[in-house]
């Protein structure tokens, strides 16, 4: 008799029970029967989030950027470097540190001019300490350099590996943090059709970039041995 209540209470409370709660139910009252069979199987679907968006905009970054941006326009104003060298912001992990050929080299030459050993002292004494990634790019103007066999392309790799073998050789700056390139005229900053647009070509570009645990060197393959 009480097992017949039991029953037919079970029936009475199952009326409004959910599929998971009257698997429940129902392997008790077998339980209770006696009948121990495999407990019916319950689908069920587990909720999955929708992943944030992938972007490339990280407002850390560009946080930080901006403090090493605003940190070496000071040193460089402290220094009275900034009549030399143009500090650009690029994007949100990249500062471009641009400097005239006339300040490192003699007219067509690709060997570091003496006078010029404090700004690279100077220019890496400030890099030293910042998170970032150094890539020294050598550029020209559009025309003949006058040397036999050596074209725009050639002194702009030469200039800018002879800008990297100074910090290497003089203990300024590490090898693994940097790498060098040229690109002749292939980038120019301004137009080539007056002197003043050429004179703004002739440059070496120090690119920084905030270092990244998920990514290699920037354009490490592009790094030139001394």
């Amino acid at each position: 008799v009480t097992l017949l209540l039991t029953f037919f209470v079970l029936l009475l409370s199952m009326a409004s029970m959910d599929p998971v709660r009257f698997t429940e139910a129902s392997s008790s009252l077998k339980d209770a029967f006696g009948m121990h069979n495999v407990p019916a199987h319950v689908d069920f679907a587990i909720p999955i989030l929708p992943s944030p968006p992938i972007t490339k905009f990280n407002p850390f970054t560009q946080e930080m950027t901006q403090k090493i941006h605003e940190r070496i326009k000071s040193q460089l104003e402290e220094l009275k470097l900034n009549q030399d060298i143009s500090l650009i912001q690029k994007d949100s992990d990249t500062i471009l540190l641009r400097v005239n050929d006339s300040v490192l080299f003699q007219p067509g030459q690709s060997k570091v001019a003496p006078l010029s050993y404090s700004v690279l002292r100077n220019l890496a004494n400030i890099i030293r300490p910042l998170p970032m990634s150094l890539r020294i790019e050598g550029h020209t103007d559009d025309r003949p350099v006058g040397q036999k066999d050596i074209d725009n392309w050639d002194l702009s790799v030469a200039r800018a590996v002879s800008v990297m073998r100074f910090f290497t050789q003089s203990d300024l700056l590490t090898l693994d943090r940097m790498s060098a390139v040229g690109y002749g005229q292939e980038r120019p900053a301004a137009s080539n059709d007056t002197e003043e647009g050429r004179s703004k070509n002739r440059r070496v570009d120090f690119i920084l970039r905030l270092k990244s645990k998920s990514k290699k060197p920037a354009n490490e393959a592009e790094k030139i041995p001394l």
